[in-house]
Order: C-alpha cells, then sequence, then structure tokens
C-alpha cells in the first residue's frame, strides 16, 4: 500500500508532535489508522479527519468524493482489527460499518463540523461508507 508523501509528512509530523499537524489539516480532528492490506497482507498507515460517537471513533470512506472507495475501506472490511493513534495514545481497535439510520446519524454529525463531507456526497453516485471503530 504505496503512500503519498503528503500522507507520509503528515504521519511524521503526527508522530513527532503529539497528534498535532499544520498546514492545510492544522487544528483538524486526526487520528492514524493503521490496516492490514486486504491482498497484500502488509501493514499500511493513514491519515483521517474522524467525529467522536460516544467512546467510539467515526470516519468516513469518503476519498474526497471519487467513484471508488479508498484502499483502507477495503482492508478493514478484510481485517477488521486496526491499530489507532489518536494525540499521543494508540491502541487497537475494531472496525464496522455503520448502516441505516445510524449511517446517516453519524454522516450528517460529521458534515455539521467539516462541510466538505456535503460537498463528497454530491460529488459521487455511491453511498459513502461510515465506520465506527472501536477499543478492542
Amino acid at each position: 500500500m504505496p503512500q503519498n508523501d503528503f500522507n507520509l509528512n503528515i504521519i511524521k509530523e503526527f508522530r513527532a508532535n503529539g497528534g498535532q499537524t499544520s498546514g492545510p489539516i492544522k487544528g483538524a480532528q486526526l487520528l492514524l489508522l493503521t490496516t492490514t492490506g486486504a491482498k497484500s497482507g502488509k501493514e499500511g498507515t493513514t491519515p483521517l479527519v474522524y467525529t467522536k460517537d460516544g467512546d467510539n471513533f467515526v470516519i468516513i470512506a469518503s476519498m474526497g468524493g471519487a467513484p471508488k472507495n479508498p484502499a483502507w475501506y477495503h482492508n478493514i472490511k478484510a481485517n477488521p482489527e486496526v491499530t489507532l493513534e489518536v494525540g499521543t495514545e494508540k491502541f487497537q481497535a475494531k472496525a464496522s460499518e455503520a448502516t441505516g439510520p445510524e449511517r446517516e446519524r453519524l454522516y450528517a454529525q460529521q458534515a455539521a463540523m467539516m462541510p466538505a463531507f456535503n460537498e463528497y456526497k454530491e460529488k459521487t453516485s455511491r453511498t459513502i461508507p461510515v465506520v465506527v471503530l472501536s477499543r478492542a
């Protein structure tokens, strides 16, 4: 799962600064999601914005409104055991996909905080998956 330089720099900065980043995502609620590749079996880390729902973390497989789901989404479908890094904390979690009214509620919650998610929904014909991450 090759990483682009932008993501690699975010990951490096996140880890060096206790979860804080600068530049275009400064101040964003960011976590690092480490998944096991569905095909490769190799670990890969992706920085993602999130919201909280109780004790759970919620991430959205928007890929900026692209027509297909991001690689990390396929990985968690195949291997739902993931590692999360939030701030200075690192822990195991289990990923599950929200559906129906729960999906709608969680998507709306994130879009209210980050309006770009409303635009992503308009850009694509696919139903954008909403993933709930629960501490293992």
